[in-house]
Parts: C-alpha cells; structure tokens; sequence
C-alpha cells in the first residue's frame, strides 16, 4: 500500500528535511501543512533561531514562532518589511541581518518605532545603505543592546558613534571593521571624552576597529583612558597607528586580546612597550608587521611570557629568536609561523624541546624545514592541529 510522505510521523519528516539547506528548507515549507510544520522542527530552528527569507515569510508566520520560543531570527534576503518581524516577535532577543544590502535607513525607521527592551545582539554587517540615521533610531530605542556588528558599513560616521555613545550604555560588543569615515574623535565618543554631549560605552569588552585607516595613536590614548573594561581589541591593518601607540595600551590590566596584524608601523620598540607595562596578555597576533623581527621575541620572554597564542605569520623571525623565547613560554598553546622563511629545523627543535604544551602550530610556507624538524614536532604530546601547506619534500622524501 503507498503511503504519501506528508502521512510520515512529522519527526521521520523533519529528519528527512534536516538534510537541505536553509533555500530548499524554505520551499518544502510551501508545499502542504504537513510540511511546513515539519520544516519548523527544532532541526530546522535550531533550538531557539529561526533563519528566514522575508520575501516569502507570511507575517502571520512571527506569532507562531514566538509561541515557539523562537527569540534569534536571522533575515536571510529582504523583499518585505522589517516590521513584520518587530511586531509580530516582540520578545525577539537577537535579530542577524547581516548582507541584507536593500536595507535602508528608512525600511528599519519604519520597524524600530518603539523601544524593544529584550533586543540584546543586532547585526547589521554589510547593510551598506545604513548610516547615522539608522544609529539615532538605534540608540533611541534599543537601550539594552549589548552587541552590534556594523562592519562593512562604510557610511558610518563619527557622528554615528556619538549617538551609540549617548545611547547605548550597556554595550559590550562593537565591530566597525572598515567603517573608513570613523577617526580618532569618535573613538573619543565611545570612550567618553565627550562627557558634556556622550557618557560613552564604558562597559565595552570587545571592540573590533579592523580596516579603520583614519585611526591613529590619539584613539589608542583614549581607549586607554575610558575603555578600561575592554578585553579584545582588534587593530588589524590599521595602518595610522605606531609603536608609540603601544605605549598607551601597556597598561591596560583587563585586556588579553590584541590583534595588530598588518599594521605596517609596528616593529620591535612597539613589542617592548607592550612588554615593559602590567598587561596580562593571552592572544597576540602581529602578523605581517614587516619590522617585527627577532627582537621581538625576546621581549615577549621577558614580559609576555604568559601568552597562550602567538601569531608571527610573515614576520622576519629566525632560529635564533626562537631560541630567545621558548624558555620562558611555558603557557602557550597555539604558534603560528606561517611564512617565516628563515625558520630551519633548528627552529622547530627548539620548540618541540620547550613548548611542550603546545597545541596547534602553522608552519605554511616555511620552505627551509625538513621531514627531521616534522618529525620532532610530531611527537609534542598535546599537538592537535598542524599545518604544513606549501611544504616542499624531496624526492627521496616523497618516496619514503
């Protein structure tokens, strides 16, 4: 006897659609009740968020994932209003809308019109039709916003972070990567030099300024002086900022992330700051810094000597600045040296003898290294992660 796919138990149904993708998902949800409901399982919801494309979402749809207890939705394209989300989910916790390019400043006036106490995580990365105005509305009516990812919006402005300043008090987490209009002034906005228009976003843990060339040391000195909380900043490809920046951040006793990769104006004078002041850093990147050399590492024996990870892709680092640092770094568990390309098996020696708690190691493009150094870094007894890309073997390598 046949039996129609629509009269399965809905979890052999839902099983079923857990192996499309989020687009098939949304088409099996328009062929028959029994298939929607099935497409609603929690293998498609994921527990708590609900992806959709609004363009198809019925607004009658949003009561009844809310009497789900769907509170994470992410907007995968818009072809409708906003509002129908805001209004039919108004306990919605966090709203994803990153690379929704046809949002405008007018289509999220027209769904933030009221505040929404529970929102606490918006993203708006690559909505680049946003500007200042979307932030007034923003900080008007979302005051208990604790994360907002704006990067990729490059209509932002200083003006910008002074109403995210003024409004947003219990924000923890801001990205801004490459909003190229922000410069030191508004770095000074969110660290509340300000006070007389902004209090600031004093409670700010992570902050993301990636790609924001306009930045120079000055925003440095700030986030120094109001930013006291932060415990990850991300400063890569900042090419505004210098080694007298690092001055500034040295003393900064809450941070333990800090990521300088491809800022061209940082060498080794930037590394002894770092290390001469009270930071208790656990991440450093300062890959592709053309001036970091061997020097470096010393300074990180002497007062860095807690990091758990440490990234020196490209830098010109040797054996012999390997050997300056391995004796000291008893903690750390993720190095990469990826390009390093005086590197030796010399090198890798060194580490396979000292860092012995070491976890993951990138080792792509180091051409001087051999099957001998591979081999002793084989056998460090935590290695979970190691990668070797553009390794060169020899003949007789490749045969053995």
């Amino acid at each position: 006897m046949e039996t129609h796919i629509s009269c399965l138990f809905p979890e052999i149904l839902a099983m079923i659609f857990s192996y499309l993708d989020v687009r098939d998902k949304g088409r099996v949800a328009q062929v028959c009740i029994a298939w929607r409901d099935a497409s609603y399982h929690k293998s498609v919801w994921r527990g708590v968020e609900a992806k959709l494309h609004l363009r198809r979402a019925n607004p009658s749809l949003f009561p009844s994932l809310q009497a789900r207890g769907i509170r994470r939705v992410q907007i995968l394209s818009l072809r409708r209003s906003l509002s129908y989300v805001i209004q039919g989910m108004p306990n919605i916790e966090s709203l994803n809308l990153s690379g929704c390019y046809n949002l405008t400043d007018n289509g999220l006036g027209h769904a933030f019109v009221q505040e929404i106490p529970s929102l606490k995580v918006l993203n708006l990365s690559l909505c680049k039709q946003i500007t200042d105005s979307s932030l007034g509305r923003i900080a008007q009516y979302l005051k208990n916003l604790e994360v907002l990812e704006l990067g990729g919006c490059s209509n932002i402005t200083n003006t910008g972070l002074l109403l995210i300043a003024w409004g947003l008090h219990r924000l923890k987490s801001l990205n801004l990567r490459s909003c190229r209009h922000v410069s030191d002034v508004g770095i000074g906005h969110l660290a509340g030099m300000t006070r007389s228009a902004a209090e600031g976003c004093l409670n700010l843990e992570y902050l993301t300024l990636q790609d924001c060339q306009k930045l120079t040391d000055l925003s440095l000195k700030h986030i120094s002086k109001g930013l006291t909380k932060l415990r990850v900043l991300n400063l890569s490809f900042c090419g505004g900022i210098s080694d007298a920046g690092m001055i500034h951040l040295s003393h900064m006793a809450s941070l333990w992330s800090l990521n300088l990769r491809s800022c061209d104006n940082i060498s080794d004078t930037g590394t002894m700051h770092l290390a001469m002041g009270t930071l208790r850093l656990s991440g450093l990147d300062v890959s592709f810094c053309d001036k970091i050399g061997d020097q470096t590492l010393a300074y990180i024996a002497q007062g860095l000597y807690q990091l758990k990870s440490l990234s020196l892709c490209s830098c010109h680092i040797s054996d012999d600045g390997i050997n300056r640092m391995v004796r000291q770094m008893h903690e750390l568990r993720t190095l990469n040296i990826g390009q390093c390309v005086r590197i030796t098996d010399k090198g890798l020696e060194l580490i396979a003898d000292h860092l012995t708690q070491l976890a993951g190691i990138d080792l792509y493009g180091c051409t001087k290294i051999t099957k001998r150094g591979l081999e002793r870094i084989t056998q460090l007894p935590c290695l979970k992660v190691l990668n070797l890309g553009l390794w060169q073997m020899t003949e007789s390598e490749k045969v053995r």
